[in-house]
């Protein structure tokens, strides 16, 4: 957001209403942040050749390793035929209960490929193909749902490239729907980490079938290949994959309650990629996990609605307006460095009316040895209709006084 005559507190001083805002996480619009908080305690070693470790709460990068470096995704690729798929749903363009006929193209998924097992020209509801494709990383799935959505898998191709652009994921490419290696299909940890946080974010309706632990279609019965889903209770998602050329992969989602605010939970999600082993990337994944969520705090300022500020607004039905966010939003930090947090609050002045609740008007950071770490929109909690003509005229004089 570019902000012009800006209004900035002074970090810390007590009297300022503004400066009491600390730390209210980012928008949930864009990418995760690059900025790494370094924890005193080093994260634990692993075997993975690329990885990185992720708030998705607060949408910090806690943690990396050769984040940027391409890798092959394998079955990850399904996240990304998922999310277009889950737009969908949520469009209404298809519907869970809906019959889909798949084409002759399902014949082609191999018997040591990952398969729900539907059958070319027999109807399969849009429901047990989410859940194939999902539960029992079904690749005969991911080309049903790809051919319903696009009208043909190139053409979902094609909007898997240009969603992947618009996430912000630099280094993705895909060649197909579900994975199979190919020179031209490749992405990196740290992309697989933005994709992951946005599909959580975005459409929490069908998250849950991430968790779910075996799904059985056409009387075969096969379990979520995610085993931390059976280690640890907190874990709920994400996906797994493999291939001999991308080794073990696995993304693993974790949501634990907040000791100091449990009435809210913290989500961490961690992306190992190339393990050399199935048993590596559990043991590596649920590691980086507790890590994590010990080495680092999550500080919550402000509940949503709570007021940050009061500003004055001109050519309104009031005079001021309440200022503060409308999401229940963190920060995290290495812990036992919560103090050193200073934010600074800006906002457009003047303000005019009208205004509706939640229109953003300017920005907090949050800063920490003089580095923002990271930032959130400043909204308006009230709506501030137009005043009268005269209210307007007298406002409009009063504003040639603010200029000068």
């Amino acid at each position: 957001m570019r902000l012009t005559a800006l209004r900035i507190t002074t970090p810390f001083e007590a009297s300022s209403r503004a400066v009491r805002a600390a730390a209210l996480a980012l928008t949930l619009l864009s990418p995760v942040c690059a900025e790494v908080a370094h924890a005193q305690v080093p994260p634990p070693e692993v075997t993975a050749r690329s990885w990185v470790l992720i708030d998705a709460t607060s949408n910090q990068m806690l943690a990396s390793g050769n984040s940027d470096e391409r890798v092959e995704p394998a079955s990850l690729t399904k996240l990304m035929t998922a999310y277009l798929v889950f737009d969908a749903l949520k469009t209404k363009k298809i519907s869970m209960d809906q019959t889909v006929v798949p084409s002759e193209a399902v014949r082609r998924v191999g018997n040591d490929e990952s398969r729900m097992f539907i059958e070319a020209n027999k109807p399969v509801t849009v429901h047990d193909l989410v859940y194939g494709m999902i539960i029992q990383s079904g690749n005969d799935a991911a080309i049903a749902l790809a051919e319903l959505v696009g009208g043909s898998e190139s053409n979902f191709v094609t909007m898997m490239n240009a969603e992947a652009q618009k996430l912000g994921m630099t280094h993705t490419h895909y060649a197909d729907v579900n994975g199979m290696p190919d020179p031209n299909h490749y992405t990196s940890a740290g992309d697989l980490g933005i994709l992951s946080t946005r599909l959580i974010r975005d459409f929490p309706d069908y998250y849950a079938i991430f968790s779910i632990k075996e799904f059985k279609y056409n009387n075969i019965k096969q379990p979520n290949r995610n085993r931390l889903l059976w280690i640890d209770s907190t874990v709920d998602g994400l996906k797994t994959g493999h291939t001999q050329a991308a080794g073990y992969c696995l993304i693993a989602t974790s949501k634990r309650p907040l000791p100091s605010s449990p009435d809210i939970a913290r989500r961490l999600v961690v992306v190992m990629m190339g393990e050399p082993k199935e048993s590596d990337r559990v043991q590596d994944s649920l590691k980086m996990l507790n890590y994590g969520y010990s080495a680092y705090d999550a500080v919550r300022y402000y509940k949503p609605g709570q007021v940050i500020d009061t500003a004055r607004i001109y050519k309104g039905t009031q005079s001021t307006v309440k200022l503060g966010v409308n999401l229940d939003q963190l920060i995290t930090v290495p812990k036992g460095s919560a103090d050193k947090l200073k934010p600074v609050v800006s906002y457009t002045t003047p303000l005019l009316a009208p205004l509706a609740v939640g229109q953003a008007v300017g920005t907090v950071k949050v800063q920490a040895d003089g580095k923002d770490v990271t930032s959130y929109p400043l909204v308006a909690l009230e709506a501030v209709p137009q005043a009268g003509i005269l209210g307007r005229l007298w406002d409009s004089v009063m504003l040639t006084f603010h200029k000068k």
